[in-house]
Parts: C-alpha cells; structure tokens; sequence
C-alpha cells in the first residue's frame, strides 16, 4: 500500500491520503453501522472514533446510564405552506432512510426515542419562508429522531435552533428526493452546562444539491457527526461549519462524505476559533471514495484560530480513494494565531488593538456566515461572535 503522509501546520495529530482498497483509515469504524445499541460496545476512549471526546462528560450517553426524563427537550416547527409537519411512531418508514447509526451514542439514541418529528416538502415545491425547528432544552435528558424529506426538484431552507441546556442524544435524517436543493443551518447555542452528541445523515439524490451550515457556540460538550451519501450520480453536497469554542469547552465535528456513487462532488470548509484554558476543538474531516464512484470531485479544508493559551485543536483530514478514475480530490488543515502584519496594518490606520483584533476575527468566519443567506440569522451569529470576543478581553 502507498501512503503519504500529510502534517497539517500547527494541528496536534496528522492527515493522511491513502491510495488502496484496503485502506484503515477513521472512515472505517471499529464496528459496523446498525440500529441495535447492543452491537456496539460500551468505548473506553482508546476506540480511534473516541479517543479526542472526554467520556465522562457524557453524562452517561455513551454507556447507558443516562435516562430519558420528561423535562429533556421542547421541539416546536414553524414551518410554511407546502410543508408537511407529523409526529410518527417508531415504525415510521422513512425513520432510518438516510442512514445508520455509526456509534454507541447514535445507536442508543435512535434505540430510545419514541416519537420522531418528520417534516416533508412536497414535490417541486419551492419554500419562499424557511422551516424553523427550535430545540430547547429544559434541564433534563433526552433522546430525539428528526427527519426532513424533500420531494423531487423541491426547494427549501430549513434552521435547526438549539438552546437551552439539556443532555441530548439525537439522529436527524435528510432525503433528498431527484433534483430536490436542501440548505439547513444547525446552531448549537446552548447553555454552558449542556451535553450534544448528534449524527446527521444526508442522502442525496440524483442531481440533487444538499448544503448544510453547522454553527457552535455553546454547550459543555458538543459532539456532531454529519454524513453524507450519494443516491444516484449528479448530487453535490457542501458542508460548512464555523465553531467558537471558549474556555473549558469542547466542540467536536466528525465529518464523513462517502463517495459511494459516480460522478457526484462535495466540498467542506470548516473553521474554528478558540480561548481560554482548556477550550477544545476536535475536526475530522474523512472523505471516502469507492471503486465504483468513478468522476468524483472533492476538496475539504479546515482552518483554526487560537485566540489564548490553554487552548488545543485535534484537525485529522483524511482522504481514502479506492479508484484513480477521479476528477479531482484534495484536503488541507491549518491552525495558528493572529496575523501580526493583519493587526499592525489595522492599528497603523488608527484602529485600537481590539478592536483591530474583532475585525480579523469577522472577517476569519464571514465566508462561512454568509453562506447562510438569512439576515436575521447572520447577524444573531456575527452579535454572538463579538459577545464571545468582548469576553475575553
């Protein structure tokens, strides 16, 4: 097997590209996906899927002990004409669609829950008001499913709200039907004692365009897990991401895009910034491209900033390629402090330190924001981001 190895600059651990069917890498978890809490073991953070998340701050997720209560989580969903809102039993068809479970935390959420909330976008139904899906947590422990399925060539935008503080296990499913353009921003701005391990799973039709923007703010510990495949050929798929991770955090993103299909892309771009001592920040970013995905075309990056001392990032991108017959396919990881020629250009103009020092900051994430393309959401994001800056001043 020919392996290169890749040292992103400033990261603590490494990336990797290998070239060979028979490739180990973290797309491959130590068991298979399945719906039964039972196949997975109970991980003592030596597992590669586990070993940057502190387990004790599970609060019980991850081996059982943590108990549903029925003070958990409010779910409420605003949503236009021309969306279908249910609640459905577990027996629900579509519950499971997108994908399965990849972890323990996954497996016991999806195990646990009993109703799911399903919201359907009728086919070629083009939405000119987002679907709105606000999660607040009311103190307890929860266990969620949530599906948002779109019809072919329908379009729509849907935010995905969470606050309040709660420990939540929960699996959201994406289906995108042939043609269908789904963009959904996912904003974790809890409560500073609240726990989050969540799996996103995207399936992605033929032609079809799937855009997701995760924001982190909040939260004690915030674990997602977004997953994406591939339908039919012609889907593209982006994901974005932008986290603030402040002190005693921890914030982790695990990123898996599987090329499973020919001809289709994808590109994630995620970038982070952190302060105070011990704020944490996970990425990992894997991309999988199958023999049979012929004509792929795929790029992910991840950019970090460290605000203070005391703070540590884990990046880990890693692409796995099972044929040469690709359009394209690269990653790239960076982590590092402010620009001194960026600040001394800004105060040379008259700008004071901090202020200068905002203004990088703004303009390090404004990309990302402006992906969302909702003005009210953007500028709540850009008011948390100065509130978390004038916080450490």
């Amino acid at each position: 097997m020919a392996e290169a190895q890749i040292s992103p600059v400033g990261s603590t651990t490494a990336g990797s590209i290998a070239v060979a069917a028979e490739s180990t890498v973290a797309t491959r978890m130590s068991a298979p996906p399945s719906f039964d809490v039972a196949d997975f073991p109970v991980p003592h953070g030596r597992e590669e899927e586990w070993r940057f998340t502190p387990l004790e701050r599970l609060r019980g997720l991850h081996d059982g002990t943590a108990v549903a209560t029925g003070d958990g989580v409010k779910v409420v969903v605003e949503a236009p004409s021309g969306v279908t809102v249910e609640t459905v039993g577990r027996d629900d068809a579509r519950i499971g669609k997108a994908g399965t479970p990849v972890d323990r935390v996954a497996a016991q959420a999806y195990s646990s829950f009993q109703h799911a909330s399903v919201v359907t976008v009728a086919k070629e139904a083009v939405l000119s008001e987002p679907v709105r899906i606000t999660v607040h947590g009311e103190g307890g422990v929860a266990y969620g499913h949530q599906v948002i399925e779109l019809g072919a060539f329908a379009e729509a935008v849907v935010v995905i709200d969470h606050t309040g503080d709660a420990v939540l296990a929960a699996n959201v499913d994406y289906v995108l039907g042939d043609g269908a353009k789904l963009t959904v921003v996912s904003v974790q701005d809890w409560d500073d004692t609240a726990v989050h391990v969540g799996q996103h799973n995207a399936l992605v039709g033929r032609d079809a365009s799937f855009k997701s923007i995760v924001v982190t703010f909040g939260g004690d510990l915030v674990r997602l897990h977004p997953r994406v495949a591939y339908a039919a050929p012609g889907g593209e798929a982006e994901l974005f991401g932008l986290y603030f991770t402040d002190k005693g955090q921890h914030q982790e993103h695990r990123l898996l895009v599987d090329h499973n299909t020919p001809h289709c892309k994808s590109n994630a771009v995620y970038k982070g910034a952190l302060q105070g001592d011990g704020a944490h920040a996970v990425w990992i970013g894997d991309v999988l491209i199958q023999a049979a995905a012929e004509g792929t075309d795929t790029y992910e990056m991840n950019r970090n900033l460290v605000l203070t001392d005391g703070a540590r990032v884990d990046s880990v991108p890693n692409l796995e390629i099972e044929t040469g017959e690709i359009v394209g396919a690269g990653h790239a990881s960076a982590t590092g402090r402010f620009d001194d020629e960026q600040l001394f250009y800004l105060q040379s103009r008259g700008i004071p330190a901090e202020e200068a020092r905002r203004l990088v900051v703004r303009g390090f994430f404004a990309e990302l924001v402006q992906q969302i393309g909702l003005p009210d959401v953007e500028a709540r994001l850009l008011d948390k981001i100065e509130t978390e800056l004038k916080a450490s001043v």
